[in-house]
């Protein structure tokens, strides 16, 4: 009974939700709605006590929902509509209402049966786990994404070993925190002044954790799943022949720091499990900053950038000549910190750096790894079949948070006169010609692959949130109607686009998608780009609202774990498993293209965040990062030889030039 009225008032409230997106992972769920506290006497070991248990709400999380089959094909014709012709739309309708009536059927109610007995977890948790472990690709620029610090406020912070001296211990300070069960649970406020208060704390870590979040849905607060936070720390992908395989471990106490291609470890906790002086942070670090080992002829780091099957079989070499012990320390070391010799000159070489480098000081494996470039510029690069960047997104606001307000040494701090030479150790690996030969070979493909990634960025400043706002306008559905003018004003056609959406509010939710590309967008990037003197500035103004409209209800329905991507993901998956022939759905052509995402988009806004980024996710796509901020908009676009990036840039700012020019009440020509 009351499991039963926890899912009715679950859906009926949850679509107040506006936005719970990330990028390939990254969430924007805004900084007035996540208030981290971090009190007084929280103690040199922790950010702050939370009075609620970190993990609290996790087991009362409502659990994904399976949607309805004629739901799903619904919203899937709906988005194919745009991007077929009459022809190929009725083939389409007939394939799926066929799927519908038949096969699909049966996929569907095997699948529900199944997700009946896993109570425990989501209907898509493991299949997605699998879809990323099992792709053969390269993780660097097919996977990996970036996001970079804001730079620290005070300038004199930003040296390079002030701050990575920082941003060590606030991030050790993060993970002593989850350990011991005292951060601040996820929680996403629509009431703050309800819910993020400490009376309600107080009232709530009483109630049992069996029915916590239900506790929490009373005052209109939305508990996130948790469960990826674990595989923060101490944690990498290991190689293997056709599926990969994620290591965890908490035995680790030492930090793996690569500088020039030599890699070096250090233990930055005691055997109690306490962290070190911050002064002896200091000192190992610079003892690493100035040693003079020239860099590695045979870096070890760029394997990690291989084809998996390719670094499963290496790897298996390395074991064989006796790098076990070597390959354990980088394993179970607590993260990465990659110490850079660049200094960056603007946000496109930044964006080079954090998401690829070059290869050689990188371990891309690792579960995430700050880079800290030569002049202090910041950026967490991660490995994304573990988690979607919710917990990747916490951990930097939190350490930005704690560095910028309560750094552990400043530019005159002296490091500890320690003895380093025996406390660090650089890292030695036994090589055969056969190793060398396989780490040249994988310098060669590194370096083949990103020099075809082209990178660039713009700013639209005559408008942003604000102005949206005040004509009643979803901000993300105007910078999503802009990238599908653009392409439209580029290419002359609308292709399919994937927006990324947190299902976080449910337990081991992952993503859903969003379908940016829609009926509405097409009339309406049709009226703006190819009929601009046909339409009066009211009905462009129209066309605005509706795609506003529609682009919201996407949203929720996705947030709400009801789109239609993964559902039939998850289908196709299990079919698979079975060893069935793949139903003749999944081999219509327009589903092929429909997941051919030529457009890639991802958005966020953080007060840690100064830009993050990824790469096209097919040869003919773009890569775009995007953030609708209060006065403007930023795009951070990348692309292959495929597409002209900087052309498309040029057509989305005229498309934004365009929108706020109509929303001004004046005609465009």
């Amino acid at each position: 009974m009351m499991a039963g009225l926890l899912s009715t008032q679950y859906k009926s409230t949850l679509s107040k939700l506006k936005l719970l997106r990330n990028n390939p992972a990254l969430s924007v769920l805004t900084s007035t709605q996540r208030k981290y506290s971090s009190k007084d006497g929280a103690g040199i070991e922790y950010l702050h006590r939370s009075v609620v248990p970190t993990m609290h709400y996790q087991k009362s999380l409502p659990r994904l929902p399976v949607p309805k089959l004629e739901d799903t094909i619904q919203r899937y014709l709906a988005a194919q509509r745009p991007l077929l012709n009459e022809e190929q739309y009725s083939n389409t309708e007939k394939v799926a209402q066929d799927f519908q009536s038949g096969v699909g059927k049966q996929l569907h109610e095997e699948l529900v049966t199944l997700d009946k007995k896993n109570k425990h977890t989501s209907y898509i948790s493991a299949p997605w786990f699998d879809m990323y472990l099992s792709a053969r690709e390269s993780v660097v620029l097919n996977f990996n994404p970036f996001m970079s610090f804001n730079p620290d406020p005070k300038p004199e912070y930003n040296d390079q070993l002030v701050r990575a001296t920082n941003m060590v211990c606030s991030a050790m300070r993060f993970m002593k925190t989850l350990s011991a069960g005292l951060l601040e649970p996820e929680v996403f406020h629509l009431n703050p002044a309800k819910s993020d208060t400490d009376s309600f704390k107080r009232l709530i870590r009483w109630v049992p954790p069996s029915i916590s979040w239900f506790g929490a849905y009373m005052v209109n607060a939305y508990p996130l799943d948790m469960s990826q936070y674990f595989r923060l720390f101490n944690s990498t992908r290991i190689p293997k022949y056709k599926r990969d395989e994620l290591l965890t471990g908490d035995k680790g106490r030492h930090l793996l720091i690569i500088r020039r291609g030599n890699l070096y470890v250090f233990d930055v906790l005691d055997r109690d499990g306490n962290l070190i002086k911050s002064a002896e942070v200091q000192a190992h670090l610079k003892y690493i900053l100035s040693d003079p080992t020239q860099a590695p002829s045979f870096p070890l780091g760029v394997l990690t950038s291989e084809n998996r099957d390719t670094w499963a079989g290496l790897r298996q070499k390395l074991l064989d000549a006796g790098n076990g012990d070597a390959l354990h320390l980088v394993d179970t070391a607590l993260f990465c910190l990659c110490l850079d010799e660049e200094v960056m000159r603007d946000h496109i070489h930044i964006s080079h750096n954090m998401l690829h480098g070059d290869g050689c000081n990188r371990w891309y494996d690792k579960s995430f790894s700050i880079i800290l470039a030569k002049d202090g510029q910041a950026a967490i690069n991660f490995e994304h079949s573990w988690g979607d960047g919710v917990a990747v997104l916490r951990f930097q606001n939190e350490v930005f948070k704690d560095t910028t307000e309560k750094p552990v040494v400043g530019p005159g701090s002296q490091p500890a006169a320690v003895d380093s030479s025996s406390a660090v150790c650089r890292i030695e690996f036994k090589l055969n010609e056969e190793l060398k030969a396989g780490i040249t070979k994988a310098k060669e493909n590194f370096q083949a692959a990103v020099s075809k990634l082209t990178i660039d960025a713009m700013e639209f400043k005559k408008g942003g949130k604000e102005q949206l706002k005040k004509k009643k306008l979803s901000p993300d559905a105007i910078a999503q109607l802009a990238f599908q003018m653009g392409f439209l004003r580029q290419y002359g056609q609308m292709v399919a686009t994937y927006e990324s959406c947190s299902t976080a509010a449910f337990k081991h939710g992952r993503t859903e998608t969003i379908r940016p590309a829609t009926i509405h967008t097409k009339r309406c990037a049709e009226a703006f780009v190819e009929q601009p003197g046909q339409h009066t500035v009211e009905q462009l103004q129209g066309l605005l609202n509706e795609c506003s409209k529609y682009h919201g209800q996407l949203t929720k329905e996705a947030a709400m774990g009801q789109g239609f991507d993964r559902h039939l993901f998850a289908m196709r998956y299990m079919a698979n498993s079975k060893g069935m022939a793949l139903p003749s759905f999944y081999q219509d052509p327009a589903y092929a293209a429909i997941n051919h995402n030529i457009l890639s988009t991802s958005t966020l806004t953080s007060p840690a965040v100064s830009l993050g980024g990824f790469a096209p996710v097919v040869p003919d796509g773009f890569g775009v990062g995007y953030g609708v901020h209060d006065e403007w908009i930023g795009c951070n676009v990348s692309s292959y030889p495929a597409r002209n990036v900087h052309e498309f840039l040029k057509c989305v700012h005229k498309s934004l030039e365009d929108i706020f020019t109509v929303l001004d009440g004046k005609p465009i020509h």
